[in-house]
């Protein structure tokens, strides 16, 4: 493998789980890699996650990244902290433009993921506070289980408030779909589902803060207390380098591939929560590892690889 990273088998775009994986597997496949971590993955930002299979005793978003990387480092890949501010089709594979110098790479994979859509009514530090302590999730999936039984505000409306309230309503019957600042956008339907679930309307929201275990929403003159907030705003999707090159997005932003995670740029390849999916850490380190796979049987039809 070549110790320069500015020219490399793969250029992997995003440090989370689907990255991450991506370069165990493409170093220990004996090809080059670079990994741009930005620092912003999603997996950061989760306290404890206890659905990940082999962690029985729950691991910390932090913790299970630091490990992936030591793990694909351990292997050969670099992982560099920083940006990739462009990226350009050049020759017949890419050069990208970093905060850490340019690279040219054969092949891209593109694990960029998404920003979640923080609630209003709160700054960024107790934003982060309310998230440490779990007043605060934006996953239900990963850990609804651990509200059982417990007083939850989903803020949101249309049909993904609609649709996440309805789901949590299978981990207790205290749930409340709060109203972002403009107000709800319900249809008849909408509020007949809830209606017959049991799930109450309120908002819209003012402000929002922490007040000992409680999560605290200012509603019209009054508050209301509860033991968690699920934002249910939506993401915006980070696949703003693959427009760069033309690459097919759908309108919300993600990138559409094909079975092995090719866009249909060639020699592109995306995996992740940047892909339309099912936002878990699982799932995006399952198509890390077909990614990479497929990025190793393209480059060896392009050239027999040899030792």
């Amino acid at each position: 493998m070549s110790g320069h990273h500015d020219d490399v088998d793969c250029l992997i775009v995003g440090g989370g789980p689907a990255g991450l994986t991506a370069a165990i597997y493409i170093a220990r496949f004996h090809l080059s890699a670079v990994v741009a971590d930005a620092g912003d993955s999603r997996a950061a930002l989760i306290p404890l996650t206890r659905n990940h299979a082999g962690f029985p005793e729950g691991i910390s978003g932090p913790d299970l990244l630091a490990r992936m990387r030591v793990q694909a480092e351990r292997y050969g890949a670099a992982v560099r902290e920083g940006l990739v501010t462009a990226l350009a089709r050049h020759d017949d594979g890419f050069r990208a433009d970093t905060t850490f110098g340019p690279i040219r790479a054969k092949t891209v994979l593109l694990a960029t993921g998404v920003a979640n859509r923080r609630p209003g009514g709160m700054n960024g530090e107790t934003h982060d506070r309310a998230l440490a302590a779990g007043l605060l999730r934006y996953c239900p999936i990963c850990d609804g289980y651990e509200m059982t039984d417990r007083r939850i505000a989903v803020i949101g409306t249309g049909e993904r408030g609609y649709a996440e309230a309805l789901f949590l309503r299978s981990y207790t019957a205290d749930v409340r779909l709060v109203a972002p600042a403009g107000g709800h956008i319900l249809s008849a339907a909408h509020r007949a589902g809830l209606n017959d679930a049991g799930i109450a309307l309120l908002g819209p929201c003012g402000t929002i803060a922490i007040a000992g275990p409680s999560i605290v929403l200012t509603i019209g003159s009054g508050t209301a207390a509860f033991d968690t907030l699920y934002p249910a705003l939506g993401s915006d999707v980070r696949s703003e380098l693959a427009g760069q090159i033309g690459a097919h997005r759908s309108e919300e932003g993600c990138l559409t591939v094909d079975a092995h995670q090719r866009t249909d740029i060639p020699g592109l390849y995306a995996a992740g929560d940047v892909v339309l999916g099912l936002d878990q850490i699982s799932h995006a380190m399952g198509e890390g590892g077909v990614a990479a796979t497929t990025i190793r049987n393209d480059l060896a039809r392009r050239t027999p690889l040899r030792r």
